[in-house]
C-alpha cells in the first residue's frame, strides 16, 4: 500500500533546498491546479520494490494516481487504488484503515506512508498476516533506508521467515 502525498510527491521542498539536497532529485508539476514537488529518486526506489511487491495506490489522489504519476515518474500504468469513504477527515491515516483491510483481507502487506497514527500501528499488532508499516518523512519521502527495509522485509517474506522490525525504524509489524 502506497501513498502518494509524503512518500512521491514531496512537501517543503522549495527549489532553493532542493539545490541543497542533491539527493533528492525531481521536479515541480501542477496537478489538478496545486503544485507537487514529485520525487523521481522516491519513484525510481517504488520500482526497484514493483518486482518484490503488488503495488497498490493507498492514497487519497485514489484513480488520479494513474492518470498522472505513470507519465510524470514512470511508475507502471493501471495500478490498483483504493477508494474511500468521502465523510471522514483526512489529517491522519486512519481514515484509510476499513479501505486497507478490505483490499488486503489476510494477505501480508507492507503500507508506506507519512501519516501513520497509532490507531494505525494498533491495527497492524492485530491484524493475523504480517504487517510492516513504513513511515516516510514527508519532506524526504521514500528513500533508500526505507526501500532497503521493505525489500529486506519481503525477502524474509520470501524464505518464510517471520519478518522482525527493527527498533526505532518508524515500522510496526503485525
Amino acid at each position: 500500500m502506497v501513498d502518494i502525498d509524503g512518500v512521491l510527491s514531496l512537501f517543503g521542498v522549495p527549489a532553493r533546498e532542493h539545490a541543497q539536497r542533491p539527493e533528492i532529485e525531481g521536479s515541480l508539476h501542477s496537478i489538478d491546479g496545486t503544485p507537487h514537488f514529485l520525487s523521481s529518486t522516491a519513484a525510481a526506489h517504488l520500482l526497484s520494490l514493483s518486482s518484490l511487491y503488488d503495488v497498490v495506490w493507498a492514497s487519497g489522489w485514489e484513480e488520479r494516481a494513474n492518470e498522472h504519476l505513470p507519465h510524470l515518474l514512470g511508475v507502471p500504468a493501471g495500478l490498483p487504488h483504493l477508494r474511500f469513504p468521502r465523510a471522514v477527515g483526512r489529517s491522519n491515516a486512519h481514515w484509510k484503515l476499513e479501505s486497507i483491510d478490505a483490499y488486503a483481507g489476510g494477505r501480508p502487506l507492507a503500507w508506506i506512508d507519512d501519516a501513520l497514527n497509532p490507531a494505525c500501528h494498533a491495527w497492524a499488532r492485530e491484524r493475523p498476516a504480517p504487517t510492516l508499516l513504513v513511515t516516510t518523512a514527508p519532506e524526504r519521502g521514500l528513500t533508500e533506508r526505507e526501500a532497503a527495509l521493505l525489500a529486506s522485509w519481503a525477502q524474509q517474506l520470501e524464505a518464510g521467515r517471520a519478518p522482525m522490525s527493527p527498533l526505532g525504524s518508524g515500522v510496526s509489524q503485525g
